[in-house]
C-alpha cells in the first residue's frame, strides 16, 4: 500500500501532461502510486499515459469509454486507488520539488489528520508565478490539527481539491464524490473540509497552477457555468438536518453570493443574452438559502448582495460598467497629470533654490528609495547622536516609510516637501545618485557613500561592456560624479577603482563602510532576538543564500537546488535566501520552516548577524561579512559567463574569502565534509580579511560624521587592528558537524582549495 495515491485526470492537455506526470515521479519522495485517467481525450493524452505505464510500475492508466468530465474522471481514479491519501493534481498543473517529502513530513509531524491543506502558485503562460494571496491562512503556528471551527480562515483559501491531501478511509467513510458539471469541487471541498475531524496545514508552495493563455475550460463563454446553482445546491443539501453544522450556513450563503457575483462580473464567461437569468437563478437561491446573519460584510459586498436579492441585473451591470470606464479613465489620464504633476513641482524646487540653504538639514536615502538601510542609514543614526540640533530627513518610497526611524522626517519622492529638502537641506547622503534634476547648490554637501566594495567592473570601465551597461549615458554619470564633494571606501581597494572609473574632484574618505559599524558593536543577546524574529528555530545552523544580479538576465538565476542542499545538509540546517534588490522574484518558488525568503527584510546587516555562514556568488555582500570572521562559501558556477559580460577586477577563485564551488555537487560536498569550516578556509579568509577589511572595526559611520559634519579633520577615532577585533561569534555554526570533519576535509573537496594569491 503507498503512501500516496496521485490521481490526475487528462482530458485535451497533450501539450501539458508529460509536465505533469514529470513532477509526480521525479518527486524525491517516491512511495506513490500515479493513477492517470484518460478521459477520453481526443488528442495523444491516452498514448502519453500508456507510454508513462510502459516505463514505471507506479504507474496506473486508467481509460474511460467517454468523456464524463474532471468530476467523475477524479472519482475514477480514487475507486483505482490504494495509498493512505488521495492527492488530486490537474493535468495541466505540475507538483513543486519536493512537495511530496513535504506533505510526508508535515502529515509525520501532526498525527496523519484528515486533511491537510498546502499552498499553492499561479502559474502565468508568461513565465510569471505568484504565490497565492490568502498564504497567510496557512500558517503553521498554533495548534498542529484542529478543526475548521478553530481555523474558519481556511473557507478564504481557493475551494480547490488539488490544493489539500485527503485520508483515503476518511473519504470511504464518508461517501465523498464529485458530482458532474463545471465547479464540481465546491461540493466537494466544503463538505471535506466541514466534515473533517482534524485539519492540518502546511505554509509552502507543492502546486504551480497553470495559468493558460488559452484553452482553461472554465475561462470558455459557455451555458454550462449555470452548473454553479447545482453545485451549491448540493453544498446546502449536505447541510440539511445537520444541526451541528447549522453555523455555518449563513458563512456558505455568503460564499455562495460572492461565487455568483464573480461570475456574473467576469467578461467572456455568460453568452451573451443569458445575464438576465443568471441573475434570476440567483436571486432565487437568495430566497432559498438565506438566513438571518450578523456577520460582517464589506459595504461593497453588501451592495452585490442585495442587487443580487432583488435580481436588478440592469442596475448590477450598469455599476459595473461604471466601474470599469472609472478605471479606464484613471489609466489613460494618469500620464497626463502626472506630466502635470512633475512640471509643477520642477517650478516649486526652481522657486526654493532662490531661499538660503539650512545649516541644520540633512536628507538622506538609499537604493532608490527603498528605505533607512545601508551607509546612509548607519551616518544618519550616528549624526543624530553627535551633531547638535541636526535635523535629518529620509527619501523613501510610502512602502518602506515603515522602515524609516521616527526621529527622521519622512520623504515621498516627487512630492513638494521632497524637492524642498533637497533644495534647502546643507548635506545630502545617499549610496546611489539623487534625481539627475537636482541642481547642487553652492553651500551644500553631497556625499556618496557607495554601496559594496567593487569586484565587478564599474562606472568607465563598463563603456566596452555593452551587456553589463544597457542605455547608461557616461555622460550623466560623470555628470553626477562631478556634484560629490565625498566618496566613502572601504579599503585601498576601492579607493584605486573609485578614484580611477568616477574621475572627478571631490574627496575620498577612506574610513571604512559605516554599515558594517554593527558587526563589531552586536551583542549575542541581539543576535538571538534577530534569529527569533526570523522563524529560525533554535539550535540551528543557518546559511544566508546571497547572490548577486546578471547583468544579461531580467530575473534570478536559479541553477542551486536549495531544497537538495537541505535535504543533505540535514534538519539542523536552515537557509535563508536573499535575492538581489534589483529583482522582484525571490530565489525559490518554495519557502518552509528551514526555507525562508528574506529578500524583503530591510536590513541584510541583521541577516549576516543571524547567519552562520555566508554563500554568494560574486556579490560585495562577501567582503562585508568577513569583517564578521564567519565561513563565506563562493558558488562559483558561471564564471566564464559573469565575467565576459561584466569583468571583475581581480580572480575571485584565485583570491577568495573561503571555499569555492564550482558545480552544486562541490557546494554540498564542501559542507557535507565540513570543508566549508575548516583551517584551509579559514587561512583564505584570514588573507582576505586582511586585505579588504581593514578599516571596518565598528567606528566608520563616527570618523565620517566627525569629519563631514563637525568639520573635524584630525583626532578622528584611529582604526582598530584586525587582531584586536571582537565581532560578535556565529550563533552556532559547526555544532552539529563530527569534529574529524572539522579539522580533516575529504580529500575529494581539497582540490576546491584555490592557492593563495595576493
Amino acid at each position: 500500500m503507498p503512501r500516496f495515491s496521485v490521481i490526475v485526470p487528462a482530458y485535451k492537455v497533450q501539450a501539458y501532461l508529460h509536465e505533469a506526470l514529470d513532477s509526480v515521479l521525479r518527486q524525491s519522495y517516491a512511495d506513490l502510486e500515479l493513477i492517470a485517467v484518460d478521459d477520453c481525450s481526443p488528442d495523444a493524452c491516452g498514448d502519453l499515459i500508456d507510454e508513462y505505464a510502459a516505463t514505471d510500475a507506479r504507474v496506473v492508466p486508467v481509460h474511460l469509454t467517454e468523456n464524463v468530465g474532471l468530476g467523475r474522471a477524479r472519482n475514477a481514479g480514487i475507486d483505482r486507488a490504494s495509498g493512505d491519501y488521495l492527492i488530486f493534481l490537474d493535468g495541466d498543473d505540475t507538483l513543486a520539488p519536493g512537495a511530496l517529502d513535504a506533505v510526508a513530513d508535515r502529515l509525520k509531524e501532526t498525527g496523519t489528520p484528515d486533511v491537510l491543506v498546502y499552498d499553492y502558485a499561479r502559474e502565468y503562460w508568461t513565465g510569471e508565478r505568484v504565490r497565492n494571496r490568502m498564504a497567510l491562512q496557512l500558517t503553521e503556528d498554533g495548534p498542529a490539527t484542529f478543526t475548521l471551527t478553530d481555523r474558519p480562515g481556511l473557507l478564504k483559501v481557493l475551494m480547490v481539491a488539488w490544493n489539500k491531501t485527503l485520508r483515503r478511509d476518511f473519504v470511504e467513510r464518508h461517501g465523498f464524490r464529485f458530482p458532474p458539471g463545471y465547479y464540481e469541487d465546491t461540493p466537494w471541498t466544503y463538505p471535506a473540509l466541514l466534515s473533517a475531524e482534524s485539519i492540518a496545514v502546511l505554509d509552502r508552495v507543492c502546486v504551480h497552477y497553470r495559468q493558460r493563455r488559452q484553452g482553461n475550460i472554465l475561462g470558455t463563454t459557455s451555458r454550462k457555468h449555470f452548473d454553479i446553482f447545482d453545485q451549491y445546491e448540493r453544498v446546502f443539501t449536505f447541510l440539511e438536518g445537520r444541526e451541528d453544522l447549522a453555523r455555518w450556513r449563513p458563512v456558505l450563503f455568503r460564499r455562495m453570493l460572492d461565487h455568483y457575483c464573480t461570475l456574473f462580473t467576469i467578461r467572456g464567461r455568460l453568452p451573451r443574452g443569458s445575464r438576465a437569468q443568471f441573475l434570476r437563478r440567483a436571486r432565487a437561491h437568495h430566497r432559498r438559502y438565506r438566513v438571518p446573519d450578523t456577520g460582517r460584510v464589506a459595504a461593497r459586498a453588501r451592495l452585490r448582495h442585495l442587487l443580487v436579492r432583488f435580481g436588478c441585473h440592469r442596475t448590477y451591470r450598469t455599476l459595473s460598467f461604471a466601474q470599469r470606464v472609472r478605471h479606464r479613465l484613471q489609466a489613460n489620464s494618469g500620464p497626463l497629470l502626472h506630466k502635470l504633476h512633475g512640471g509643477l513641482m520642477q517650478l516649486h524646487y526652481r522657486a526654493q533654490l532662490l531661499l538660503p540653504v539650512r545649516a541644520d538639514r540633512a536628507v538622506f536615502s538609499a537604493y532608490w528609495g527603498r528605505g533607512h538601510s545601508c551607509n546612509p542609514g548607519a551616518i544618519e543614526e550616528k549624526a543624530r547622536e553627535l551633531v547638535p540640533g541636526l535635523r535629518t530627513a529620509w527619501i523613501a518610497d510610502r512602502r518602506h516609510h515603515h522602515a524609516v526611524p521616527t526621529a527622521a522626517r519622512r520623504l515621498t519622492p516627487g512630492t513638494a516637501a521632497y524637492w524642498t529638502a533637497l533644495a534647502r537641506s546643507k548635506y545630502l547622503v545617499n549610496n546611489v545618485n539623487f534625481d539627475r534634476r537636482l541642481k547642487k547648490r553652492r553651500g551644500q554637501v553631497l556625499v556618496q557613500t557607495q554601496h559594496g566594495t567593487p569586484l565587478k567592473q564599474m562606472g568607465l570601465d563598463l563603456q566596452k561592456r555593452p551587456a553589463a551597461t544597457g542605455t547608461t549615458d557616461f555622460g550623466d554619470l560623470l555628470a553626477n560624479a562631478d556634484k560629490w564633494d565625498y566618496v566613502l571606501s572601504a579599503n585601498r581597494h576601492s579607493t584605486l577603482v573609485w578614484e580611477r572609473v568616477f574621475p572627478a574632484g571631490y574627496t575620498t574618505l577612506e574610513y571604512g563602510y559605516p554599515r558594517n559599524d554593527r558587526f563589531q558593536q552586536a551583542s549575542s543577546a541581539e543576535v538571538a532576538r534577530i534569529r527569533e524574529s526570523l522563524g529560525i528555530r533554535p539550535g540551528s545552523t543557518v546559511l544566508l543564500y546571497a547572490p548577486t544580479h546578471r547583468d544579461y538576465r531580467t530575473s534570478p538565476q536559479q541553477p542551486l537546488d536549495l531544497e537538495r542542499l537541505l535535504r543533505t545538509l540535514g534538519p539542523r540546517f536552515t537557509i535563508l535566501t536573499r535575492a538581489h534588490h534589483t529583482y522582484r522574484e525571490p530565489l525559490s518558488r518554495e519557502t518552509s520552516a528551514r526555507l525562508i525568503d528574506v529578500s524583503r527584510h530591510p536590513r541584510v546587516e541583521s541577516l549576516c548577524l543571524a547567519s552562520d555562514a555566508l554563500v554568494t556568488d560574486y556579490s560585495s555582500l562577501m567582503f562585508d561579512y568577513a569583517n564578521l570572521d564567519r565561513p563565506v562559501v563562493v558558488y562559483a558556477d558561471d564564471w566564464d559567463a559573469y565575467e565576459a559580460a561584466r569583468g571583475t577586477y581581480f580572480d575571485l577563485r584565485a583570491f577568495p574569502p573561503g571555499a569555492v564551488a564550482r558545480s552544486e555537487d562541490e557546494l554540498i560536498d564542501i559542507f557535507a565534509t565540513g570543508h566549508w569550516r575548516g583551517s584551509r578556509a579559514a587561512q583564505l579568509r584570514s588573507t582576505f580579511r586582511a586585505r579588504f577589511c581593514g578599516l571596518d572595526d565598528g567606528r566608520a559611520a563616527e570618523r565620517v560624521v566627525r569629519h563631514v559634519f563637525l568639520g573635524q579633520t584630525a583626532g578622528l577615532p584611529s582604526v582598530v587592528p584586525l587582531e584586536e577585533r571582537r565581532p560578535v561569534p556565529a550563533p552556532g555554526a559547526g555544532e552539529h558537524l563530527p569534529e574529524q570533519l572539522q579539522a580533516h576535509p575529504s580529500p575529494q573537496a581539497v582540490h576546491l582549495m584555490p592557492t593563495e594569491r595576493t
